[in-house]
C-alpha cells in the first residue's frame, strides 16, 4: 500500500512526506519533481512552453506510473484533484491523506516560491483563496482522512498519518476523517 498525500502547496505534503517515509522506511516520491525530472523542465517551463493542460496530462502519466508501485509516501501537486480519474488511480493501491490549512497560513508559507506560475492571473491571495474554495470539494471528496496541520509540527503530522496506518494494519479500514 501507498500513502498518498493530497493538499494545496503550503500545507506540509514534501516536509510530512519525507518524514513518515523515513519512519515507516519507504520511498517518497513527489510527483511534481518526477515531472520535473522526466522532462527536463521547470513547472514553469513546462507551462509556459505548453501550457496547463499539458502539464495535467503529465500529472496523469506519473500518477499512474507510482500507483502501480508499492510501499510509497506519494506527495502529490495540489492540483492532481483537478482530475478525478487521478485519485482513481492513486487510491486503488493508497491511503490518500488530505493535509489542510488556512488560505492566510499557505500564502504565508508559500509567498515566496517561484516554482509555479499563476493559476488566475490574481493577486496571490486573491489566487490561493479562490483556487482553495474551488478545490475544496474535490479534497474532501477524494480523501479517506484529513488532518488540519495549522497547529501541528510536521512531527505530530506524521504521527497522525502513521497512527492512522497503523489502526489499519490491525484490520481497521480507512473510514474518514
Amino acid at each position: 500500500m501507498n500513502i498518498v498525500l493530497i493538499g494545496y502547496r503550503g500545507t506540509g505534503k514534501s516536509v510530512v512526506g519525507k518524514l513518515v517515509a523515513r519512519r515507516l522506511g519507504m520511498e517518497c516520491v513527489s510527483m511534481d519533481a518526477r515531472i520535473v525530472e522526466k522532462v527536463g523542465m521547470s513547472i514553469p517551463e513546462i507551462v509556459a512552453t505548453h501550457d496547463w493542460p499539458t502539464f495535467r496530462d503529465m500529472e496523469s502519466e506519473v500518477a499512474r506510473e507510482l500507483a502501480k508501485r508499492d510501499h510509497l509516501v506519494i506527495d502529490t501537486g495540489g492540483g492532481v484533484i483537478e482530475r478525478p480519474e487521478n485519485m482513481e488511480t492513486l487510491g486503488k493501491n493508497g491511503l490518500i491523506v488530505w493535509l489542510k490549512a488556512s488560505p492566510g497560513l499557505i500564502v504565508s508559507r508559500i509567498a515566496d516560491g517561484t516554482e509555479r506560475p499563476s493559476l488566475t492571473g490574481k493577486s496571490f491571495t486573491e489566487e490561493v483563496a479562490e483556487v482553495l474554495e474551488r478545490r475544496t470539494p474535490k479534497y474532501q471528496a477524494a480523501a479517506q482522512y484529513e488532518i488540519a496541520t495549522e497547529q501541528l509540527t510536521p512531527e505530530q503530522v506524521a504521527d497522525g498519518i502513521i497512527a492512522i496506518c497503523r489502526s489499519l494494519e490491525g484490520g481497521g479500514r480507512p473510514h474518514g476523517r
